[in-house]
């Protein structure tokens, strides 16, 4: 008898084995940089931004404050400081001040990753699962990875409070 005839059959081949085991890893470190939330912020586009009640941006496009309730409370204008900004977390919204009177809201969820930013800094909102940064302005992207804006979230400013649209 050859070895080339000789079939062992205790068991699946190495090949499968391998294969079966990379695969998995592949799916573990797929998961480990995926969010928790699904990552329909990234890939819906904004619509067209206008103002809604002052000097507030609004969004006629789908984003990731869609967990957030409209007409919801958010803040005073006093909290929001100028030249940055405020994360809510539980309704997924981040709203900026970047020049005086001018507020801005955009999604709290990384078009990157699914990660929730958590701070703004020197004019920019930062990420800190993989250190995306996003403009306080337009929700750009500053530097990456990621590469799509935070879609805007539609707020109003009515005195001094500032609500979902």
């Amino acid at each position: 008898m050859t070895s080339a005839s000789f079939k062992s059959a205790s068991g699946p081949a190495r090949r499968t084995v391998v294969a079966a085991a990379g695969a998995a890893g592949l799916s573990v470190a797929l998961t480990a940089c995926g969010g928790s939330d699904d990552d329909s912020s990234g890939s819906s586009p904004s619509g067209a931004a206008g103002a809604a009640g002052g000097t507030a941006a609004a969004s006629t496009g789908g984003g990731g404050g869609d967990d957030a309730a409209a007409g919801a409370a958010l803040s005073k204008t006093a909290d929001i400081p100028e030249g940055g900004g405020k994360v809510f977390d539980s309704e997924k919204v981040v709203v900026t001040q970047p020049t005086a009177g001018t507020y801005k809201a955009f999604s709290a969820v990384c078009t990157h990753a699914g990660c929730a930013v958590k701070s703004i800094s020197d004019g920019v909102i930062n990420c800190p699962c993989h250190n995306s940064n996003f403009s306080i302005t337009d929700g750009s992207v500053k530097s990456g990875p990621a590469r799509k804006p935070l879609p805007e979230v539609p707020i109003k400013v009515s005195g001094d409070s500032i609500t979902l649209a």
